[in-house]
């Protein structure tokens, strides 16, 4: 592989990291909130997860680099107050790629708990468990699947995400190029078709790679939640 493959490959893959290990975190509570709360505002919450999937991903793109930009509001506060950068960075690609994928793993999260019978929770409550202990013993062992999907969803997503990156962090080869952004670049370059095929290979390669690995890892949980 050429050095430009190497680096798109090994930045998507930090990039979909880093994505997984943001939205995790927050999607576990969120799907939670929308699969069992009942408080006014429940609707309005869900609207704004679901954002990310019926907007053009420029648009988000954008509203991000506008909020989180070296001038935008939350964003020259990182600068000033912890120094730190996410336009036109490779964390920013992670931030893009989070911000994308966290409505998949919520709905996948959510429907995994939605499907947990609440009596079961409720026995264990009367047997001495508080809330912690029932979620950390019966209710995650039971949604685990769901939370494996999620993380993959979220996963693949990352590694396919185009527009809300390009428009975030732009397409600066080393830098903030992922295999997307590469690919795009070398369709754009005359006599590139030779990269960008194997680009394009590499890419479908990494998606049934991590197709094959959910499917095992959805199969292990499946089968540690029967025992």
């Amino acid at each position: 592989m050429s050095e430009i493959e190497i680096q798109a490959l090994i930045l998507s893959l930090k990039v979909a990291v880093l994505c997984v290990a943001f939205s995790l975190p927050l999607a576990v509570p969120i799907a939670f909130l929308l699969a069992r709360g009942r408080f006014a505002g429940r609707s309005l919450l869900d609207a704004i997860v679901q954002v990310p999937l019926v907007v053009p991903p420029v648009v988000i793109g954008y509203l991000l680099l506008v909020g989180f930009g070296r001038g935008g509001f939350i964003g020259s506060w990182l600068h000033q107050a912890f120094g730190v950068t996410l336009a036109f960075t490779w964390q920013g690609a992670a931030v893009a790629s989070a911000v994308m994928g966290f409505p998949l793993m919520v709905r996948a999260i959510r429907i995994s708990i939605e499907a947990v019978d609440p009596k079961i929770e409720a026995a264990a409550k009367t047997l001495g468990a508080g809330r912690l202990r029932v979620f950390r013993t019966i209710t995650l062992p039971l949604i685990l699947p769901g939370v494996v999907a999620g993380v993959i969803l979220a996963f693949a997503r990352s590694l396919g995400e185009f527009g809300a990156t390009i428009t975030f962090v732009s397409n600066i080869p080393g830098r903030t190029q992922t295999l997307p952004l590469a690919l795009y670049q070398a369709v754009q370059t005359p006599g590139g078709e030779a990269l960008s095929l194997r680009l394009a290979f590499l890419s479908i390669a990494l998606a049934f790679a991590a197709v094959i690995f959910a499917e095992w890892l959805t199969r292990a949980a499946l089968a540690r939640v029967r025992a």
